[in-house]
């Protein structure tokens, strides 16, 4: 049951749906229904091309034709105590990956210059942990205002569970935002983790919320679960009021128990793009990790409902060439900015600058 929905009465989701007639509905301030998000789902392949111009419509009013940039950073490497199924740096993976505690001073200022030089509006700075440590709670503090005065880039931290005098801290630094995705469903976390659970996700978030933080919160698609658990994920992050939103294409990693799993295609990929756009039509929509592998000659299509990308490299995995980026936004008439726009605003950096 997912927002009041059951499974045996979600026939009416399958049929047809009028997209553009939805995307008006939600561009006149109304929330899409969890029948409606299955829908988005179950969109026929022959109308996609429908639903991603309703989509379109969604983002446009929001962002124009910008698409936002965002650089990630590795700091601590394969050395979390969690036990998450689909991660190569949990516990029980025998992933190949290299491993290291977190980078010196020199490493995480080069990151931030390149995530200047690339177009980045956001540098993200990431750690495999349960939570942080005191140093690394510290040398983020240290970190975070030499950047600042440096470049001109949002910073945000994935430093896993915080507590809230944690998170203070963080703000008290100058993070902007930090991201702890929900990854999945509350029905389906228990499948892909033991060693905390869905709700401590969540406490996470309120302690970012009470801080006066930004949340970036999404999810990783793929790994199993149900349609139901996707349009879930979607609502909840809705009513938690996430800014950003990343978008995971799980990609099996070899040494990790979930490997193996692949049920993706690309067209569902951009399905799911929609209903995420569709049930946050104001937020940050980030294509993330997966992105080259699932949707592959598709990407392009991926940002007319997405507007935000990382460029570079994930976390273990690598990510197709900046200049390739970069050209896929100006092939589509699309401008890199690093302010937020205005609804419909379409000045920013065109991508060929960057090259």
């Amino acid at each position: 049951m997912i927002h009041g929905l059951q499974e045996d009465n979600i026939a009416s989701s399958s049929g047809m749906t009028d997209w553009h007639e939805l995307a008006e509905r939600v561009l006149d301030g109304d929330s899409i229904t969890a029948a409606e998000g299955l829908a988005i789902l179950r969109c026929p392949d022959d109308d996609l091309l429908d639903l991603l111009s309703a989509a379109f419509r969604i983002r446009r009013r929001f962002f124009g034709k910008t698409v936002q940039l965002n650089f990630l950073i590795n700091a601590k490497s394969g050395l979390c105590p969690e036990d998450c199924s689909y991660c190569s740096q949990s516990r029980v993976s025998k992933a190949a990956i290299p491993k290291y505690n977190i980078l010196d001073r020199e490493r995480l200022l080069d990151g931030a210059r390149i995530a200047h030089d690339r177009g980045a509006k956001t540098y993200c700075i990431v750690i495999s942990a349960r939570g942080p440590n005191e140093r690394e709670l510290q040398a983020v503090e240290e970190l975070v205002p030499e950047i600042k005065r440096q470049y001109d880039l949002k910073i945000c931290t994935s430093l896993g569970l915080l507590a809230q005098e944690q998170a203070d801290r963080l703000k008290a630094c100058g993070v902007d935002r930090v991201n702890h995705n929900v990854n999945t469903s509350p029905e389906f976390y228990g499948q892909i983790c033991s060693t905390h659970t869905y709700q401590d996700r969540v406490a996470t978030l309120r302690a970012v919320r009470q801080a006066g933080l930004e949340i970036c919160s999404g999810g990783i698609i793929g790994m199993g679960e149900a349609e139901t658990d996707v349009v879930r994920m979607a609502l909840e992050l809705h009513d938690v009021g996430a800014e950003a939103i990343p978008i995971n294409f799980f990609n099996a990693i070899e040494g990790t128990p979930l490997e193996g799993v692949d049920r993706l295609d690309p067209r569902y990929c951009l399905k799911v793009l929609c209903l995420f756009r569709f049930a946050n039509p104001s937020r940050e929509l980030r294509i993330a990790g997966g992105r080259e592998l699932h949707l592959g000659s598709l990407q392009a299509l991926g940002l007319f409902a997405a507007n935000s990308i990382f460029v570079g490299d994930y976390l273990t995995t690598k990510g197709q060439a900046p200049q390739a980026d970069y050209a896929m936004i100006e092939d589509l008439g699309f401008i890199v900015t690093r302010t937020s726009p205005a609804p419909a605003e379409n000045e920013g950096q065109p991508a060929a600058s960057r090259r």
